[in-house]
C-alpha cells in the first residue's frame, strides 16, 4: 500500500438483489454468431470496469436503479449478443454468441460507509471489496452499489469474447445516450463476418515473432512475476505536456500522449530491474478499427466486437537507462508503426485461422522471457462519457479479477477533464510501482477522493 492511502477497513457490501435485465424487444429472432479470429485471440476471460459517482442532485438509490433498468432494457436491442450467452459449437466445440435474449445480472447492492472513505489508489483495497461474486455463465453483469453518502458506483465484468476495449465502451457511451436523451445516434454493428481469412493464407515473420500457438498448461504455467498491485494513478495534463515536448524534441515529429507516456515508463521499467535482468519488453495493444476499413465495409468506428493486435518492442536496460526521452519514445513509435496497417491485420486473420481450434495468445503475456510491461490507450475513446442521467463518473477505470498475469499492465484513459490530465490503471510489480511512486518528476500520483472530487 502506498504511503498516505489509509486502507477501507469499515468497508461491508450487502446483497439487496438480483435480477434479469433482458432486451426490450422481446421479438427478436434467435440467432448465432460465430466467433471472428480475433475474437479467437483475444480469449474469454473476465474485464472489468469500475466508475464511482457523485450523490445525484435529484431522486435517491432506488430512482438510479430504476432508471437503469429501464435504459439498459432499451439499449439491449441494439446490442442482442451482450444478452445472450456463449455456448460450445456442437460440431466443433469451439465458442459462439448465442443472441437468445436470456438477459444480463444486475446486482443491488448496499455499503455502510462514504464513498469517500474508499482507498482509489489500492484497488484490491476498493474495487476487489466491493464487488461480489459474479455469475461465471453470463457474460455480461453489473453491480450497482449505493452507499451511505447518497454516492454509487457501478461495477462491470464482461466476456473478453464479446468485445475489445473499445466495443465494451461504444455500449457504455450509446447506453449513456439513450438514458438521457431516449435514442442512440449511431447503430453498433455486430457482423463477425466481415473479417475473412484469405485462400491461400499469407503472412510475414513478425506474426510469429509476436505470437504463438498455446495450451492452457501453458498460460497456467507462466511465471508469476510478482505482478500482484492494482493501482489507479493520474497524470495531470501539464506533465503529459511537457512529457510530449520532452518525447518530441529534435524528432521533427510529435509524439503522441501514448508514445510519450509510454517512454517514460519504458525508462522507468528499466531502472526496476533486477541484476540478472538485461532487458526488458513493452508491448502495446493496438485497434484495427481505423486500418480495416474499406469499402463496402466503410467506417468500422462503430463495430461491436474484438479487433485488437500487439506490438512489442525490445531493449536493453542500459540503452533505455541512457537513451532520451525523445530516443526511447522514437523506438516505441516505430514499434507501434509496424502494426498499424490494413495488411498487418490481414496478415493476422490468416495467422490465426492456420492454429484454430488452438488457443493463440501474444508472446508477451506469457511473461517468459525477462520482465515485460503492455500498455493499452484509451485516450481516444469516451470512458468518463457515461452519464446516465445523474451527473458525469467521478473516475473509470479498468481492473482484473485475475489474480497473476505473466506481463505487467497499464492502461491510460482520459479523465474526460479540461485540463487533459489521465488516469492509470497499472497491474504491476512492487519494485515497479516504487520507481513509480519514487520518482522525483512526481508523473503518477495516487488516485484520492479528493482528487476526483466526490
Amino acid at each position: 500500500m502506498a504511503a498516505g492511502q489509509p486502507p477501507t477497513s469499515e468497508l461491508s457490501i450487502r446483497l439487496i438483489s438480483k435480477s434479469i435485465v433482458k432486451a426490450a424487444n422481446s421479438n427478436a429472432p434467435l440467432s448465432v454468431i460465430p466467433v471472428s479470429n480475433f475474437d479467437h485471440l483475444s480469449g474469454r476471460y473476465p474485464v472489468t470496469i469500475f466508475y464511482a459517482y457523485r450523490k445525484p442532485s435529484t431522486g435517491d438509490f432506488n430512482s438510479v436503479v430504476n432508471a437503469i433498468k429501464t435504459s439498459l432494457a432499451e439499449t439491449l436491442n441494439y446490442f442482442l449478443p451482450f444478452a445472450g450467452r456463449i455456448v460450445p459449437n456442437p460440431e466443433t466445440g469451439e465458442p459462439e454468441i448465442l443472441c437468445n435474449n436470456e438477459g444480463i445480472e444486475l446486482i443491488e447492492a448496499s455499503a455502510d460507509v462514504s464513498i469517500t472513505s474508499l482507498n482509489f489508489h489500492d484497488l484490491n483495497d476498493s474495487v476487489k471489496r466491493v464487488m461480489l461474486p459474479l455469475p461465471t455463465e453470463i457474460p455480461l453483469s453489473v453491480q450497482v452499489t449505493g452507499f451511505a453518502c447518497g454516492g454509487f458506483s457501478m461495477v462491470w465484468s464482461f466476456d473478453h469474447l464479446l468485445a475489445d476495449g473499445a466495443g465494451f465502451i461504444k455500449f457504455l457511451h450509446l447506453w449513456s445516450e439513450l438514458a438521457r436523451t431516449g435514442r442512440i445516434p449511431v447503430t453498433p454493428n455486430h457482423d463477425r463476418s466481415i473479417f475473412r481469412p484469405r485462400s491461400p493464407p499469407s503472412y510475414g515473420p513478425l506474426l510469429d515473432r509476436t505470437f504463438t500457438g498455446c495450451k492452457l498448461h501453458d498460460v497456467l504455467a507462466m511465471p508469476r512475476n510478482d505482478i500482484s498491485l492494482k493501482r489507479a494513478y493520474y497524470i495531470h495534463g501539464s506533465c503529459i505536456d511537457r512529457l510530449q515536448a520532452a518525447a518530441s524534441k529534435g524528432g521533427g515529429v510529435e509524439r503522441t500522449r501514448t508514445e510519450a507516456i509510454s517512454a517514460y515508463l519504458w525508462k522507468l521499467l528499466a531502472r526496476s530491474l533486477g541484476e540478472t535482468d538485461t532487458g526488458c519488453k513493452m508491448g502495446w495493444l493496438v485497434d484495427g478499427r481505423p486500418w480495416m476499413r474499406s469499402e463496402p465495409d466503410g467506417d468500422l468506428s462503430n463495430y461491436v466486437g474484438n479487433l485488437v493486435s500487439m506490438a512489442v518492442g525490445e531493449a536493453s536496460a542500459g540503452e533505455l537507462k541512457e537513451g532520451s526521452l525523445s530516443y526511447v519514445a522514437e523506438m516505441a513509435a516505430q514499434v507501434i508503426e509496424e502494426v498499424k496497417n490494413k495488411a498487418h491485420f490481414l496478415e493476422l486473420l490468416d495467422w490465426i485461422e492456420c492454429r484454430r481450434p488452438e488457443m493463440v495468445l501474444a508472446r508477451i503475456l506469457l511473461g517468459l522471457k525477462g520482465p515485460a510491461v503492455v500498455v493499452s490507450s484509451c485516450h481516444n475513446m469516451p470512458v468518463m462519457a457515461t452519464d446516465f442521467g445523474f451527473g458525469s463518473p467521478r473516475l473509470g477505470t479498468f481492473y482484473t479479477v485475475l489474480d497473476a498475469i505473466g506481463a505487467g499492465y497499464v492502461n491510460l484513459i482520459s479523465s474526460g477533464r479540461e485540463d487533459g490530465s489521465s488516469f492509470v490503471f497499472a497491474f504491476i510489480w512492487p519494485r515497479l510501482a516504487l520507481e513509480l511512486e519514487s520518482d522525483p518528476e512526481q508523473v503518477f500520483l495516487p488516485v484520492t477522493a479528493d482528487y476526483i472530487g466526490l
